[in-house]
């Protein structure tokens, strides 16, 4: 099977598998060993220690009673027989890309997993990224060196950006000199391509080595999965800037509190956050354009909910309204040295364009705070049910490895841990879909009009 081409199984029913690589695929006669979890104490209570085979999860599961079975994925979990003896395992971890709460976790429940699991004791952990390969970074991980790492936010590894300016070869020369045989990637999509194609490098060399995913982006932008790690803490400690924008604007007359939370592209975190405060009157993300000036424009929104109410609260995504900031037209293709297109800050635009606009027109006198707590959001450490989540993912890629999968990120799929090749998650960036009922829940939470463009043509539908 070429290296670029989807491995798809068909079955009856319009049954589509997107199977993920095994270390089978490209190297004949390999040993299997009988799986440690057998004789576990703590799998003792199980009834069933293994997953079967032909075990899959369902990518689309509201379907009607003569519609095709359509896009599966393979069940994480362990598996009968796996393609390693733990004595010979020498595993590493890699994290890349932006910080997000619950890496940590991730890190140390991989450690422990390992280690309590499968009774591997040998994993490294890989310094500064991707970089950190051939730059010789590295430090030991065992279960007592990680045992409080989940209770701080960050990476204990460091970071580097996710793809670009790394040298694949020089990553696969390490992993092979080093005699690592199970790599685990922490990162969002650009760190997720950049694991795809050192998978790539790893198959056309031969080498026995699982090479696994571990997705996490704090905007929750990936595709296929449910979410990413790290998003449910991120709009938790979106509340507090949300609270302190509120008490703000409702302690002066016209106050108006501005809140900027992180979303590029996608306004998950923005949405989400608005849905759980209840006190949003206005949520902004890059999926929904909206426009400032004329009938059934945000100027005319703002005056009559303070005439309604004698406060408001907005939220706007980062990505938001960045076609509206003529500074940036200029601006508008460069891109930093990740890769990602250069963003004008637009909470900071948008007050002042608010500011200005009540000021020229002396109608009504308004306050105004802003708020930015963008980085403060993935900054800290995740809250119990992101911890949960984590320890799970971090489980299934360490059964996903050990088990010979490869090439591969894991993820929950409505509700249920998947393994997903490569290919899946890098096809694109999952966004806000502004004509499902989500959107229009979030419309009718806060009352907001859904805009028009200033010659009545209708730019989003809730």
């Amino acid at each position: 099977m070429p290296n670029s081409e989807p491995n798809t199984i068909t079955g009856t029913a319009g049954y589509v598998l997107h199977d993920v690589p095994h270390l089978s695929h490209y190297i004949p006669h390999l040993t299997t060993y009988p799986n440690p979890l057998q004789g576990n104490p703590s799998y003792s209570v199980v009834n069933q220690h293994f997953v079967d085979m032909d075990d899959s999860v369902a990518q689309q599961i509201i379907v009607h009673k003569n519609s095709p079975r359509g896009t599966h994925f393979r069940r994480a979990g362990p598996r009968q027989k796996v393609y390693f003896d733990s004595e010979d395992v020498h595993a590493c971890i890699v994290t890349c890309g932006g910080l997000c709460p619950g890496v940590n976790t991730v890190i140390r429940e991989i450690v422990c997993g390992l280690h309590h699991m499968y009774g591997v004791n040998e994993v490294l952990g890989i310094e500064g990224g991707y970089s950190g390969f051939y730059s010789r970074n590295t430090i030991p991980l065992t279960p007592k060196d990680v045992n409080d790492i989940h209770k701080r936010g960050g990476t204990i590894l460091g970071t580097s950006q996710g793809e670009g300016g790394n040298d694949t070869g020089k990553i696969v020369d390490s992993i092979q000199d080093r005699g690592i045989n199970q790599v685990y990637i922490l990162g969002g999509d650009g760190t997720q391509r950049g694991a795809s194609v050192i998978f790539e490098e790893i198959r056309r060399r031969g080498l026995k080595v699982s090479v696994v995913g571990i997705p996490e982006s704090v905007d929750n932008d990936i595709p296929v999965i449910d979410k990413s790690l790290g998003f449910d803490t991120a709009v938790e400690e979106a509340q507090r800037a949300i609270n302190a924008a509120h008490v703000e604007a409702e302690s002066t007359e016209n106050g108006i509190g501005v809140v900027k939370l992180m979303g590029r592209f996608s306004g998950f975190i923005a949405m989400y956050a608005t849905l759980a405060s209840r006190d949003v009157d206005c949520c902004l993300i890059p999926e929904s354009p909206f426009y400032l000036e004329g009938p059934c424009g945000l100027f005319e929104f703002i005056r009559k909910r303070l005439t309604e109410n004698g406060h408001m609260v907005i939220v706007i995504a980062e990505g938001a309204g960045q076609e509206l900031i003529s500074e940036s037209l200029s601006a508008m293709n460069k891109q930093d040295s990740a890769g990602n297109k250069l963003l004008q800050d637009v909470g900071l635009w948008l007050s002042q364009k608010i500011k200005d606009h009540f000021a020229e027109s002396k109608k009504m006198a308004i306050t105004l705070k802003y708020i930015d707590p963008t980085y403060m959001v993935r900054a800290v450490p995740s809250i119990a049910s992101d911890n949960v989540y984590c320890t799970l993912l971090a489980q299934s890629a360490v059964h996903g490895a050990m088990a010979g999968y490869t090439g591969f990120t894991v993820g929950v799929v409505n509700g249920r841990h998947s393994y997903i090749p490569f290919y899946r998650i890098n096809e694109g960036e999952k966004k806000v879909v502004i004509t499902d009922r989500m959107w229009a829940r979030l419309l009718s939470s806060t009352n907001q009009p859904s805009f028009l463009n200033p010659k009545g043509t209708q730019l989003t539908k809730p």
